[in-house]
This record gives C-alpha cells, sequence and structure tokens, in this order.
C-alpha cells in the first residue's frame, strides 16, 4: 500500500444513538448529520464539536439532502415522509407524508426530489409546487441508495434484493437492469466525478466498478472488506476515495487503479469502535468526515 499519513483531529460526541447519515452545506466547512435519536445538527469544522440542533424528529434519520437553491434541508423522516427545514429561519418550511416505511435516501435534479422507500419504491416529488408526482415499483425489498448522473441524465438505484437499476432522468424509464449486481443488498451508489463510472458497494463485502459508457459492463469486483460495505465517497480532485464497512475500518482508494492505499482502523488510528455508517469528503482544507453507530463523528485529515 501506498504511503498515506492519517491524522485524527477531533471526534464530535453529541448525539444520543447511532450516526446514520451526513450531508454538505453550500459553506465547506458546514456539515450536517442525522442519527437514530431523531436529531438532525449542524456542525462547523472552524469551530470544533460545536453542534447546533436544526431539528429533533421521533424516529430514526436515515437520509439529509441539502437543496442549495432554496437553502432548504431535506429531512428523510421514517415512516413519516420528508420535512423541509428551512435553514435561514431555523424552521420547518413544510412536510409531506407520502409513504408509510423507513427513508433510506435522498437526493434531488432540478425541480425533483428522489427519495427511495423501504417498500421497494423509488418516490419522485415535485418541489415547486411541492407534491408526489411519481411511484417507481423499483424492488420487492428496500430501495437502499440512490446517485445521479446528470451527464448522462440517469438515475442509478440499489435495492435490497441485491440489483442495481438505472432509470432515464427525465421520463423515469427504466433503461438497465443488473439484476445480480451483488450477492446481498446493495447500500452505496457513487458515480465517479467524470461521470464515467459507477461504483456499488453492499452487504456482500464487495466494491464493483461499472463502465457507463459501456452499457454499465463490470470492471472490477474487489473484496473490499471484511463486513458490509456502508457508503463510498470521493474526494474534491476525484483523485481517491473512500469506503466504510460494517468491520469498524475505513479505507483509502486510488480512483484510477482501484488500489488500496490504506486502512483507518481503531487499534492504528483510534478510528470508530462499532460499524461506519457515512463518509463526507469536504473541500475544506479536503476534510473527510465519518459517522459510526458508536455514536461519535471524526474528522480526519489525509495527506495523500
Amino acid at each position: 500500500m501506498s504511503k498515506v499519513v492519517v491524522n485524527k483531529l477531533d471526534s464530535y460526541k453529541g448525539h444520543n444513538d447511532a450516526v446514520y447519515t451526513l450531508e454538505g452545506f453550500s459553506s465547506n466547512n458546514i456539515f450536517f448529520s442525522a442519527a437514530g435519536d431523531g436529531m438532525v445538527v449542524q456542525w462547523n469544522l472552524a469551530e470544533p464539536d460545536n453542534g447546533k440542533l436544526i431539528a429533533k424528529l421521533p424516529n430514526s434519520i436515515y437520509g439529509l439532502h441539502y437543496l442549495e437553491k432554496a437553502n432548504v434541508l431535506a429531512i428523510g423522516h421514517n415512516y413519516e415522509g420528508v420535512h423541509f427545514i428551512d435553514l435561514d429561519g431555523k424552521a420547518e418550511r413544510a412536510s409531506l407524508k407520502f409513504l408509510e416505511s423507513a427513508i433510506f435516501d435522498i437526493k434531488s435534479y432540478q425541480n425533483k426530489l428522489y427519495v427511495g422507500g423501504g417498500d421497494g419504491t423509488l418516490y419522485v416529488l415535485s418541489l415547486t409546487p411541492l407534491k408526489l408526482i411519481d411511484k417507481i415499483s423499483v424492488a420487492e425489498k428496500s430501495v437502499r441508495t440512490i446517485s445521479i448522473n446528470k451527464e448522462r441524465q440517469e438515475i442509478a438505484v440499489g435495492t435490497s434484493d441485491n440489483a442495481i437499476k438505472i432509470f432515464d432522468l427525465e421520463s423515469h424509464s427504466e433503461k438497465y437492469t443488473l439484476d445480480t449486481a451483488h450477492d446481498n443488498s446493495v447500500f452505496t451508489l457513487k458515480y465517479s466525478p467524470d461521470n464515467k463510472l459507477l461504483l456499488s458497494a453492499g452487504r456482500d463485502a464487495h466494491l464493483k466498478i461499472w463502465d457507463v459508457n459501456a452499457g454499465y459492463m463490470l470492471l472490477e469486483d474487489i473484496v473490499a472488506h471484511m463486513y458490509a460495505i456502508n457508503n463510498i465517497a470521493f474526494s474534491p480532485d476525484g483523485k481517491h476515495f473512500v469506503t466504510c464497512s460494517m468491520d469498524k475500518s475505513i479505507k483509502v482508494w486510488d480512483a484510477e487503479r482501484f488500489k488500496l492505499l490504506k486502512v483507518i482502523d481503531k487499534a492504528r488510528h483510534a478510528g470508530h469502535g462499532t460499524s461506519v455508517n457515512k463518509l463526507l469528503w469536504t473541500s475544506h482544507n479536503d476534510l473527510l468526515v465519518s459517522a459510526s453507530d458508536d455514536r461519535t463523528i471524526s474528522i480526519w485529515n489525509l495527506e495523500l
């Protein structure tokens, strides 16, 4: 493995349950977290461990999405739909209940919000006016992850049926189906910054690389972790990416050669003590943020 120097800068505490998701903001030093305690917290990388409560909901939160144009945070409130928090006024602007299941992921494109439901449906909402405009039956089990390719006008959806499905962003018609993409649930999908590759991972602990322009042909199949891979995030310059896992580790990869460069864990780097659930690689001094079942958020500087 190539030499990568790992510096743990801080550990943010404040959540009372597993931290499931992280979301960035227009200011690169600001980010948001949400957890099993129903709390959504705003953090400032320039003011360590000084969280501000944005919302407190009664159920676990897996999905957060920042709508920059409106300066609104969309919160996937499990079993209760989506709540929209005005970040200027720090108050709820609107909410829409359209499903009775968990919400695992939220993404947006132009005036549409895409919501992955635990009932196997991809819900499409119009943002202005706020209303449900389409329901796409994707799987018998949960829709776990969503990634959008703006260049090709495609949306990739990963499911607990082990499949990846690709839809047209405009018509919502199905373009490609990878039925046996993984041996188990697909937890995370991420298009590369140049939109030429789709990276996928999940419960089978495999990292797979798909050639988008070749009809999603499989290029690489890597046994990347010991247990389920929960998330993938690219560095701001697109040259590296990181994966995190139920095996408590974060791994750093070369994005051109798909080679493992570094393992970040508890024994060597005072890493997380339980499953690492989410990663956010910020443009604020290229700091990496990780969230875990251990209720903490860790801040990392990686010298690559």
